[in-house]
């Protein structure tokens, strides 16, 4: 339901791109980038009530009314709108004039300023109008040039604005929200990019043949942080995440550069960091000594409820045609592996894989494809083990089958704590979109299983953690020594479970030409933006999801 009060910032945005105004109003998602972060610094003079008492006192000179103030917030009924003018100026004859702050420089065209801020600033004086204001002009104060520019509000001027605010409405209301802009020259600094992936969305919705610019980084600036020292505490001072045992300061990083913290064991978590990076909405993971995912710790969940439902919807029946594209992609990625890296290559088994691909894209029923997958994995580690080839050539990393619960190989031992890595990562790429990360459409809903981040994780199996495995094997990264065997089975050393992480972190920071779009990306990178491209699918702006194939 649409809340009776639109703020003015939001006709602005409306009238500057509707997909934006939808995101931010209705989807309530949000990113800062250098512009809004610059945005907020210019603003600080203005964002402190001054001068005011309600609309009636504060600065005055006798018994004459105010004559400025900052900050103030009016509403209207009539119009349906809410706003905080940045500074309100009333003349000695009582006109009310509102100023607007603007970062950067005024624009040398002839209305004196773009369209969206001029709406803006008419929907602030309609707000004084209709709070007994006389209100004929406002100004638009841009920080860098230092101008003040006048912006009269004119008949049409109000006539316009009044038709976005209607128009905004609308498109509120609708259940689909509206297309991205087409090659628009707006979209590379616009903090939202990431989110609304406007040349991804036309070129898969059919609306653009250009070639994809790649409008957001291609790997984040944060980074995972491990914590793996037995007894260590974490704790935060100005600025930074401390490690901390026995009092000696093990590691200490800024907050800004971690983008999750990954804790094994039993590592300890100050209130005072928990808090923080509840606040920077930075996920917590834990894992138990031996590397198995078992818990998330994160701040409020998405505001974006209505992603929620249609996902809640969906996996309420499934929906095989999502499922089948993220399995037939992971045969797809797996056969890509055994071509590479198997030697001698085994030709059947390429062409079973091949042939269980394209029967799993073309599968109609879940059950169905759970035993295409079943059999492409029977296939894939028949003849995984050729793929390993010791870096001293013995034969210590034989590989006769996959085997979990405990491991009990020291290949085993590796594939289970890079699934359990990638799949802590999968959960939050999806907590990152506003997902939940237990509803699937593939793996079918339990208690405590992680069912859409599972969902995700099938086409990055053989890309991420697989491939881990073998260049820890094959390039000499881990050995022997790195494993310890006891009557259960087989687990990591210390120094064997860093080396793993520290490999796979180096595989999620590689970049890999996407094949649709056509850009350099890293793995990291590739995981949100898949569950992104899901997200489009269930809010019907994409008809069908496409899983990432290497080429």
């Amino acid at each position: 339901m649409l809340p009776e009060l639109i703020p003015a910032r939001m006709v602005n945005e409306f009238c500057y791109c509707p997909r934006l105004f939808h995101l931010e109003w209705v989807q309530r998602e949000w990113a800062d980038n250098f512009d809004t972060d610059d945005g907020h610094w210019q603003h600080r003079v203005v964002d402190g009530v001054k001068g005011h008492k309600g609309l009636s006192g504060g600065e005055s000179n006798g018994d004459r009314p105010f004559r400025v103030a900052t900050s103030v917030d009016l509403s209207s009924q009539r119009y349906g709108l809410v706003g905080k003018m940045d500074l309100l100026e009333v003349t000695s004859d009582g006109v009310a004039i509102p100023v607007d702050y603007k970062r950067g420089s005024a624009p040398n065209i002839p209305e004196g300023a773009y369209l969206p801020e001029r709406v803006q600033l008419a929907v602030q004086g309609l707000l004084l109008r209709d709070n007994g204001y006389e209100c004929t002009h406002g100004e638009l104060y841009f920080a860098e040039s230092r101008d003040r520019v006048r912006i009269e509000f004119t008949d049409e001027l109000i006539d316009f604005t009044l038709k976005q605010i209607e128009r905004l409405r609308e498109v509120a209301k609708a259940d689909r929200v509206p297309p991205p802009l087409v090659d628009s020259k707006k979209c590379p600094r616009c903090s939202l990019v990431g989110i609304c992936l406007p040349d991804e969305t036309n070129l898969l919705a059919g609306g653009q043949t250009a070639r994809t610019r790649r409008l957001i980084a291609s790997n984040p600036n944060s980074r995972p942080l491990y914590v793996t020292e037995q007894g260590a505490m974490v704790s935060k001072s100005k600025g930074r995440t401390t490690i901390k045992r026995k009092g000696e300061i093990l590691h200490s990083v800024r907050l800004i550069d971690v983008a999750q913290l990954c804790v094994f064991g039993n590592v300890q978590i100050s209130t005072q960091a928990m808090r923080e990076f509840f606040k920077r909405d930075i996920p917590v993971m834990w894992f138990s000594y031996g590397g198995w995912f078992s818990g998330i710790g994160h701040g409020m969940p998405s505001k974006n409820v209505v992603l929620r439902l249609d996902q809640a919807n969906v996996a309420q029946v499934g929906r095989v045609e999502v499922a089948r594209e993220m399995v037939a992609a992971k045969i797809r990625n797996s056969r890509t592996m055994v071509m590479r890296n198997a030697s001698p290559r085994p030709a059947q088994v390429v062409a079973e894989l091949k042939r269980l691909a394209a029967q799993a894209a073309e599968t109609t029923e879940v059950e169905s494809l759970l035993g295409t997958e079943g059999a492409a994995a029977r296939a894939y580690f028949g003849v995984f083990g050729s793929m390993l080839r010791s870096a001293d050539g013995s034969d210590q990393f034989d590989f006769t089958g996959r085997n979990r619960r405990p491991p009990r190989d020291p290949v085993n031992a590796m594939l289970s704590l890079c699934y359990s890595l990638l799949t802590k990562d999968c959960v939050a790429a999806t907590l990152a979109v506003g997902f939940d990360p237990y509803l699937g459409f593939y793996h079918r809903p339990k208690f405590g299983k992680p069912a859409l981040a599972l969902d995700l994780m099938e086409e990055f199996r053989p890309l991420i953690a697989e491939s881990v495995v073998l260049r820890c094997v094959n390039n000499g990264i881990v050995r022997w020594i790195d494993f310890v065997a006891h009557p259960r089975g087989v687990s990591l050393t210390k120094e064997g479970r860093r080396a793993v992480i520290s490999a796979y972190e180096r595989r999620m920071n590689e970049t890999l030409t996407h094949p649709v779009f056509g850009y350099q990306i890293s793995y990291r990178r590739a995981l949100e933006l898949q569950a992104r491209m899901l997200a489009a699918v269930l809010k019907g702006e994409l008809d069908r999801y496409q899983g990432l194939v290497t080429r």
